[in-house]
């Protein structure tokens, strides 16, 4: 099987390419630059993150236009990153370049690193989203790639414990791109929820 994951340098990703690594899945890791204030953190930390767990290549998709075009607390820091950190069609633009990639290597699918629908703040983080791009992309592809949540039964403290068993570090996940996190972000907020 051959498997396009999305990684960003964070927990979850890194997580989701250490499974599809240690079931053999043929892996094709791509990073979104979809113009996010964090990216230069996010990017050195998808280096570190994937070297350590034996993942040495991975593709970058320049998008930036993106986040120039589409401002929110995530890619526009005048903006609030907590209160504005919508980005719509966000996961839709990773889907879709995933699929993309995944068509051009003659992948079967592609993987987001999703946690449990009772974690969904946005709208593109539901099961329902993740059905309805599975089937818009065959329309738009020709032929079936699926998507995959791996984490999709997982609360954030379960992927931080089985990260540890899976020897998972150097990861990053705050939306400031700051070297020490800031605690305020969705992404930081997650940790203190959770554990």
């Amino acid at each position: 099987m051959r498997i396009v994951t999305l990684v960003s340098g964070g927990l979850d990703s890194t997580l989701v390419v250490k499974l599809a690594k240690d079931e053999g899945v043929d892996i094709y890791p791509l990073f979104i630059d979809y113009g996010q204030i964090a990216r230069e953190t996010e990017l050195k930390s998808c280096e570190e993150a994937l070297a350590a767990v034996g993942v040495h290549k991975f593709e970058i998709a320049e998008l930036s236009g993106f986040g120039k075009l589409i401002k929110s607390g995530l890619t526009d820091p005048t903006l609030d990153i907590v209160n504005d950190a919508f980005t719509p069609g966000r996961n839709m633009l990773f889907l879709l370049t995933a699929a993309a990639y995944a068509y051009q290597n003659n992948a079967d699918a592609i993987s987001i690193g999703l946690l449990h629908e009772s974690t969904s703040l946005f709208p593109d983080q539901s099961t329902e989203f993740l059905e309805k791009a599975e089937e818009l992309i065959e329309v738009i592809m020709g032929y079936k790639i699926k998507v995959l949540a791996p984490l999709r039964e997982f609360m954030k403290a379960n992927v931080i414990e089985l990260a540890k068993l899976k020897g998972i570090t150097k990861t990053y996940s705050c939306h400031t791109g700051n070297l020490e996190p800031c605690g305020e972000c969705i992404a930081c907020k997650e940790f203190e929820m959770e554990v």
